[in-house]
């Protein structure tokens, strides 16, 4: 008789002397090196820089007199992250590449063979990308709002850090863009293809998401709320050009929800397809 082994949860370290068994601080120090050592995650984070500040300060800078004498027809804030509706590009593109950047390569063969758990190399990454993109969004975020409230200050109608959404809005678009950068890491968990990740989140964060506002009634209406990119953003607004809009924290914790589902059929497939 012939006894069964499970070799599919198999550790080939296990109680092995002299073996160390990585843990999820060695797997978060490895997916950090990882992450700063691929050109494309710099070149990606200086776009997000470039297009939210650099975009924010000059369409303020265009618009200010339009604003100040109510030709705009929007408020002052709406336009304080302004820059934020290009920087997604960036997050979207920089979450998928963390995925299928090692797909593309076959360095995730390497990268399952170090940490076999892969929940444990998810939750790495997951926390990588999420804490870069914070920080990278926030700190465009402010930049962008100390540009263009100069010239929006020159007009008589800056906004100050204590005005209504200010403050949230800019904290809010660190938060928005790393949940994008989740969002576009579970499909790159999905996809395991950058080209087709890529127009699988830029579609729906960025074209379907405008293109859903034409849709006829009130199913149509909530369709436009509910998609990714309307929901999410909302919070990275001081004033929302929609007027129809979920407000900010509802919006986003919609977001959240999505997000993590799409996380979570990512990890499922990741867990049961071969490297």
């Amino acid at each position: 008789m012939t006894a069964t082994v499970d070799t599919v949860h198999l550790d080939p370290r296990r109680n092995v002397p002299g073996v160390h068994r990585v843990g999820f601080r060695e797997a978060l120090a490895a997916e950090w090196v990882k992450f700063w050592t691929v050109r494309s995650t710099r070149w990606s984070l200086v776009l997000l820089f470039v297009l939210g500040a650099g975009l924010t300060t000059l369409v303020c800078w265009a618009a200010a007199a339009e604003i100040a004498s109510g030709e705009a027809g929007e408020a002052a804030g709406s336009f304080l992250t302004w820059g934020l509706v290009f920087s997604q590009l960036a997050a979207i593109a920089l979450g998928t590449l963390v995925v299928t950047g090692e797909y593309g390569t076959g360095m995730i063969r390497a990268t399952l063979s170090a940490v076999p758990r892969r929940g444990r190399v998810l939750a790495a990454k997951a926390l990588v990308v999420t804490g870069v993109l914070f920080v990278a969004g926030t700190v465009t975020a402010v930049v962008g709002y100390l540009g263009g409230n100069w010239f929006l200050d020159r007009e008589g109608v800056g906004l100050a850090l204590s005005d209504d959404g200010v403050l949230r809005a800019l904290l809010g678009s660190g938060l928005y863009l790393a949940g994008l950068g989740l969002f576009a890491l579970g499909l790159g968990l999905l996809v395991r293809h950058t080209a087709a990740a890529l127009t699988v989140g830029m579609a729906l964060v960025l074209v379907i998401g405008n293109l859903a506002y034409v849709l006829p009634g009130e199913w149509g209406e909530w369709v436009a709320k509910l998609l990714p990119g309307n929901a999410g953003s909302q919070v990275a607004t001081a004033v929302s050009f929609s007027p129809v809009a979920l407000s900010p924290w509802t919006g986003f914790a919609v977001f959240a929800a999505e997000t993590a589902a799409v996380l979570l059929a990512g990890h499922l497939v990741f867990r049961r397809r071969d490297a």
